[in-house]
């Protein structure tokens, strides 16, 4: 018997997610499947496309959501959120509602998910219901997302078989059983499209990528004007500044990012069609379809810039919208399993899956970073069909870097926008002795002066403002982390010269870098040093970690002009930013603050927290790590 004719017991559970990089939406996927097996008719969406009303008509809304910034909801939920906190909503609205949620977090911000507790707070406070206690994921811990969502699916799903038990005679669909997907493809008949332009895959260099533009939702094209190298070739990290150019004035702040979306290289592109066995069809004409007629037709399609007309092939959609090189989650192992002929594979695909070996799924993914083709590659009696490639391989998703530059009021008049990116080109060996590559950054190394590639603006999370000008700025900013803090330099210096401001009551900016080697990546050396021809007001304190014996991290800095600091911060009521790699440092840069504090404002230690919490709640501290 079918599983669809279970419609006189209808359960309707709504995924709902708050994602900006795309992890909460992958979270989402995985507890879409969950309550599938629970047979409950399930539909995914971002909180942006769901109404308040539709919250109440599902029996079960389950929630992903990840922090972004100073605490703040993902881009796509800021609608719902302010829909959500209207004052007009009568107090008990939401008594209907039944839900549960998981936050997606990070423990090196002081404000550790809190875009997920204000959502919980406030539908609770709207008379909504959890069905289990909330779930919380750290992407400092080792285990990533993965190993909180295994543990806390567990109790979900028992929760959810308590509260919505299954009428007699129905069991869960079982792990071994194939979940149908929504959406599908297949082969369009050629003979409607008999212009359909023949892929110039397999005559291109197999190391570049193919040169036409994506097409991309609210994409901007920009041309390559440079993309130059900073570090020297012995240096072990390739850094680059790279300098876009767009028609028209789309205008930006300091702390704007700009993602840019990659593409495969031919090379693996024609790996996986071989290993697959897909070479022969790899150019024929495909398209969407719905997998069965009891698919819902509102369902979103499983790739974001497609329609259910676009005529693409496998080649172009390995190429430019799946991620073949990201190191899998926990969920692909699953999928993997159904195609594995093999009982061994088999089996080892399924072990991996389980909660409790957790620790073997990192020591064999995330460790030694190994990518979907390469584990293709070794569970080689796994065929996968590829009308279902888009529910097993995710999709590739744009990487955002921030601005390094400014934009002077002309280009407004000018009609043009020009930004600069400083980029670490991710390459490194792993302990399996493999070399790795950043799926973005590696496509970004090939750009040539002139290419052009599609973008997309996004404001950025520091909320920097003309009126902070009369402020002086303390700027933490080590490695490519100094890019947002030139482009807050730069505007800074526009800004006075807007206002007039001349700067003459000593009110100065600090910058602390940090960097290895004052000759390998002390970016930007050069601009710094004539800094104050230009009547800039900045000092500029650089930390090299490797040119002494004793290591010197932006931290110490701190410490040493702790005096400086402190009459920046407390007696000018000046502002912090910290960007950069999170991790150990945005707490050991807290840790340095609280000190100065202490020390130049008789303050115990107690009051110096006090005191820096207050920044944060008054928007003077922020943080953008990454």
């Amino acid at each position: 018997m079918q599983h669809h004719h279970h419609h006189h017991h209808e359960r309707r559970a709504l995924v709902v997610y708050g994602s900006e990089t795309g992890n909460a939406q992958d979270v989402a996927e995985e507890m879409a499947r969950l309550a599938e097996r629970l047979r409950f008719d399930t539909d995914v969406r971002e909180l942006d496309a769901v109404t308040l009303k539709q919250l109440l008509q599902a029996h079960v809304v389950l929630i992903s959501i990840s922090t972004t910034g100073q605490g703040d909801l993902p881009p796509n939920s800021r609608k719902f959120w302010k829909a959500l906190r209207s004052a007009r909503l009568p107090p008990a609205c939401l008594t209907r509602m039944r839900f549960a949620s998981f936050g997606l977090g990070d423990s090196s911000y002081p404000k550790f998910n809190w875009a997920h507790r204000k959502l919980v707070n406030r539908l609770v406070q709207l008379g909504a219901q959890p069905v289990c206690g909330r779930g919380e994921a750290d992407e400092q811990n080792p285990d990533g997302v993965d190993g909180a969502l295994a543990l806390w699916s567990v109790k979900l799903r028992e929760r959810l078989l308590e509260d919505y038990p299954l009428p007699a005679g129905l069991e869960p669909i079982p792990e071994s059983v194939l979940l149908d997907p929504k959406w599908h493809l297949d082969l369009v008949d050629s003979s409607q499209h008999p212009s359909y332009p023949h892929s110039e895959a397999t005559s291109s260099s197999a190391s570049v990528p193919l040169q036409d533009t994506l097409d991309v939702f609210g994409g901007l094209a920009a041309r390559v004007r440079s993309n130059e190298r900073l570090t020297p070739t012995t240096h072990w990290q390739d850094v680059r500044h790279l300098t876009l150019d767009m028609p028209d004035f789309h205008p930006y702040v300091p702390g704007d990012t700009l993602t840019i979306y990659p593409k495969n290289l031919s090379v693996d592109v024609n790996e996986l069609l071989k290993i697959m066995g897909w070479d022969a069809f790899a150019d024929m004409p495909i398209k969407f379809v719905h997998f069965s007629s009891a698919t819902s037709t509102t369902a979103p399609l499983p790739v974001s810039n497609i329609s259910s007309q676009t005529i693409l092939t496998l080649r172009a959609l390995l190429t430019n919208h799946l991620d073949i090189m990201s190191i899998p989650r926990r969920s692909f192992f699953a999928q993997l399993a159904h195609f594995a002929t093999d009982d061994v594979q088999r089996d080892r695909l399924i072990e991996f899956t389980d909660p409790q070996y957790i620790d073997e799924l990192y020591d064999y993914t995330t460790r030694p970073r190994r990518s979907i083709v390469e584990i293709l590659q070794e569970f080689d009696t796994v065929k996968i069909p590829w009308q279902r490639v888009c529910s097993i391989i995710p999709t590739l998703r744009g990487r955002q870097f921030s601005i390094a530059s400014a934009q002077p009021p002309a280009d407004a008049v000018e009609k043009k926008t020009r930004i600069e990116l400083l980029i670490a080109i991710v390459k490194y060996r792993t302990v399996i002795k493999r070399i790795r590559q950043g799926v973005c950054t590696r496509y970004i190394a090939t750009f040539t002066p002139g290419q052009e590639i599609s973008v997309t603006l996004q404001r950025g999370a520091l909320g920097v403002t003309k009126e902070e000008t009369k402020k002086p700025v303390i700027m933490v900013g080590p490695g490519t982390g100094v890019a947002p803090m030139r482009a807050l330099i730069y505007q800074r210096k526009l800004w006075r010269d807007e206002l007039g401001d001349s700067v003459d009551d000593g009110r100065g900016d600090v910058l602390f870098y940090g960097c290895r080697n004052a000759e390998a990546d002390y970016f930007f050396k050069e601009e710094w040093s004539s800094m104050k021809a230009k009547k800039v007001p900045l000092d500029v304190f650089v930390a090299f970690s490797r040119d002494q014996r004793q290591k010197v991290y932006v931290q110490d800095l701190i410490r040493q002009h702790s005096a400086q600091v402190h009459d920046a911060l407390a007696k000018k009521s000046g502002l912090v930013y910290i960007c950069g790699s999170s991790g150990k440092m945005p707490q050991a840069v807290r840790e340095a603050l609280i000190e100065a504090f202490q020390s130049h404002g008789s303050m115990t230690r107690e009051e110096a927290e006090a005191y820096l919490v207050g920044m944060e709640k008054t928007g003077r501290y922020k943080q953008e790590t990454w």
